[in-house]
């Protein structure tokens, strides 16, 4: 049975997608001799927040999400970030892949928020692997053998560093200069009748007009 470990090598904005994704390389190394033929790979992807330093300014921003930071030591964990998934291909001993990861823009997601609140640096991610591996049991003399399925043990997982900076080129590439806000319909309805009666054809105008407003007030 192969005895699979993984590591994630590094990672890039993936340009061509139709939402904001990034790219992981992953290596995949088998420890045992039987070829691989394919591997149903899927990965849940979580942020270590708790497994790096903030800056005095990063953590009063933070607070939103966990609180003073007195109380971190209870309330800094870890986040879901996303789950991505990838087949592999056939392979003897070792193979890579890249592993596209699906992001978000919402700010109502914590990682979103999380990633455009820290000023620079590096992200602490932790993968966690599971799936099916299928492969080429051993036959009889030493031949080609049938093949064989198992589960990939709920062990397997690989940490990464993701540079913060590759996150906002990733949203610049999909998002330039912009940025995305939900908002309950009624409040939206109420924003819209208020840029209608001001003549403001922008959403930008409006917003701007309100906190001109708020200012002068």
């Amino acid at each position: 049975m192969p005895d699979l470990r993984f590591q994630v090598e590094s990672a890039g904005v993936l340009e061509f997608a139709t939402a904001p994704a990034l790219r992981f390389t992953l290596r995949v190394v088998n420890a045992t001799p039987e070829p691989v033929r394919s591997i149903a790979l899927t990965a849940q992807v979580r942020i270590s927040a708790n497994q790096r330093a903030y800056s005095a300014a990063e953590q009063a921003r933070l607070g939103e999400l966990f609180g003073a930071s007195g109380r971190w030591g209870e309330t800094l964990k870890s986040l879901l970030w996303a789950h991505a998934a990838v087949q592999v291909p056939a392979f003897t001993g070792s193979a890579t892949v890249d592993l596209p990861l699906p992001c978000t823009y919402d700010f109502e997601v914590a990682s979103a928020r999380y990633f455009h609140l820290l000023e620079d640096g590096e992200a602490p991610l932790e993968f966690l692997f599971s799936g099916t591996v299928f492969y080429e049991g051993a036959g009889a003399h030493g031949g080609s053998g049938a093949l064989q399925v198992a589960p990939i043990p709920w062990d397997r997982e690989a940490r990464f560093r993701l540079p913060v900076r590759l996150w906002r080129e990733m949203m610049d590439h999909y998002f330039p200069n912009t940025a995305w806000l939900r908002l309950r319909r009624d409040v939206f309805d109420r924003l819209y009748d208020y840029r209608l009666a001001h003549g403001w054809t922008t959403w930008e105008a409006t917003i701007e007009g309100l906190l001109a407003r708020e200012e002068a007030s």
